[in-house]
């Protein structure tokens, strides 16, 4: 599947494809051969004509009255979001969540290189981080100099990631996966995707409350 044109894909789009791509696997997973857009929307809580126009930005795919082949859909949502090369990833901060992530990373994560971790605190450089060994946050320039990631995770206090981000922007990253409580400031060419877990956990309540309140 090639993307449609020269048209830049819009960001909701890019944000649905992971779910339409855990439910086809799932699909897969059942025995199910094919599924019209209608089905796979009633699965997601969307439109079939949402459907139709997210897969439209990929040049579209399915036969009318027919549906889509679930294999062959599977497969083409997979070269797009995991397809090429593996990203060449680091993380930085190798405390429990650090770990959890490098974990994930490791063996859940398909489209990515877990290549180095990084932290500041002395109990933790040295240690064993899965196949790796933790690397002091102050060889940081010179790794990625010589061996050039694309992706950071940090797994860094707030203050920690203000510092560190313009450096390593400069050093050539170009995506940050981000689960500090700081705001990364934006730059051409970089992609950053924020994981703010006290804002998920507040939205909850907020909703759940609201919820209560409707429907005592």
């Amino acid at each position: 599947m090639s993307t449609n044109g020269n048209n830049k894909i819009s960001l909701p789009v890019i944000n649905r494809l992971p779910r339409y791509y855990r439910t086809v696997r799932k699909m897969q997973h059942n025995g199910v051969t094919t599924v019209s857009s209608s089905e796979l929307a009633g699965m997601l809580g969307t439109t079939a004509s949402q459907v139709r126009q997210d897969f439209n930005c990929f040049g579209g795919f399915g036969q009318q009255g027919v549906g889509y082949n679930v294999d062959l859909l599977s497969t083409e949502l997979e070269s797009l979001l995991m397809g090429g090369d593996a990203l060449s990833t680091i993380v930085i901060g190798t405390g429990r969540l650090g770990r959890a992530i490098s974990h994930f990373l490791a063996f859940d994560a398909r489209g990515f290189r877990l290549i180095a971790a990084f932290d500041q605190h002395p109990d933790e450089v040295g240690s064993s981080f899965g196949i790796l060994t933790v690397r002091n946050i102050n060889t940081l320039g010179d790794y990625c100099r010589r061996y050039h990631p694309q992706i950071a995770v940090l797994c860094i206090p707030e203050e920690g990631a203000a510092q560190l981000a313009p450096t390593l922007m400069d050093l050539g990253i170009r995506g940050f996966w981000n689960f500090s409580n700081y705001d990364l400031p934006s730059r051409e060419g970089v992609t950053i995707v924020s994981v703010h877990l006290g804002d998920s956990l507040t939205s909850l309540g907020f909703r759940v409350r609201e919820s209560l309140e409707n429907n005592p």
